[in-house]
């Protein structure tokens, strides 16, 4: 079995390139601004939940490609890409990263495959991410959930809430340029997804998914959050996402991001990305806790 460990150091210009490709306007990745959370304890600007993902996303097809895996996903129609990390410490600038990629494992459930590998994500020998990222046949987060009859949201205004159905609706269009600063963040070579001149856009997988920040961050805005006295921060993050709707992705199509708190589960939401015709790109549920609750508990 082969396997990728390799290190890396953000620098504030990943993160500020990052945080302005996915219009993320928390306090705590602000280089300015992060001063002003009350008894925030990183002393500095922090790296982004869904910039580390995406980096995790690069070195997990990288692995998947050294170890030939690439074609047991399309023999095996595992259509679905699933991402399931809790988040143990913060990376600052500065701080060596690491990615410990863990030994494939093939399960088979009712005939249907699921290609699974556990993953660590470690700064200057901290665990600051951990889970597994897992290929399967059918989502493996909110599969139940049919979303196709909430009617054409382009009609209904943004940054508002569905009033039949209590979702927040985020409406965002696909722009290849932030994508490809979403990827320079995250130490990835654009020209892998995107090539002008051979006329390639291929969007990366974690990039739509990582505007859900930018959602939550509205939604919160709209409810008048004071994001200084009571900052958030991830704790986890379980995402499906549908690689077919993703390949038909194109630059400016509009997607629809929907997100609701999960009823008896403080400060989760399930969240949705729909591109046209309401196809759900990806679903998800994001958890999140107060620094206070950090505070306390550390």
């Amino acid at each position: 079995m082969n396997e990728i460990n390799p290190e890396f150091c953000f620098q504030q210009i990943h993160i500020d390139v990052a945080r302005n490709a996915t219009d993320d306007f928390n306090l705590f990745h602000d280089p300015h601004n992060w001063h002003h959370i009350k008894n925030n304890p990183f002393n500095g600007p922090i790296v982004l939940g869904f910039q580390l993902v995406s980096l995790v996303e690069k070195q997990i097809t990288d692995f998947r490609e050294l170890n030939n895996e690439i074609s047991l996903i399309h023999e095996k129609a595992l259509r679905y890409s699933n991402y399931q990390f809790t988040f143990a410490n913060a990376v600052k600038p500065g701080e060596q990263v690491t990615v410990d990629i863990k030994k494939s494992q093939l399960a088979e459930n009712d005939g249907k495959t699921v290609l699974s590998n556990r993953v660590a994500v470690k700064t200057d020998g901290r665990l600051a991410l951990m889970g597994y990222k897992k290929e399967s046949f059918e989502p493996l987060f909110l599969s139940d959930k049919n979303i196709s009859t909430f009617g054409n949201l382009r009609l209904l205004p943004d940054r508002n809430y569905l009033q039949e159905h209590g979702f927040f609706l985020k409406r965002k269009f696909m722009n290849t340029s932030n994508a490809k600063n979403f990827l320079c963040g995250s130490f990835t070579d654009q020209s892998l997804f995107f090539d002008e001149l051979n006329n390639k856009a291929n969007f990366p997988e974690i990039f739509p998914c990582s505007l859900i920040s930018c959602a939550l961050l509205e939604k919160a805005l709209k409810n008048k959050h004071d994001f200084e006295e009571n900052p958030m921060v991830y704790t986890t993050h379980k995402i499906s996402i549908d690689r077919v709707w993703l390949r038909q992705l194109k630059s400016n199509d509009v997607l629809h991001i929907l997100a609701k708190e999960i009823p008896q589960q403080a400060d989760s939401y399930e969240c949705y990305g729909l591109i046209r015709d309401n196809r759900i790109l990806y679903r998800g549920i994001i958890s999140l806790t107060s620094l206070q609750n950090i505070l306390k508990s550390g």
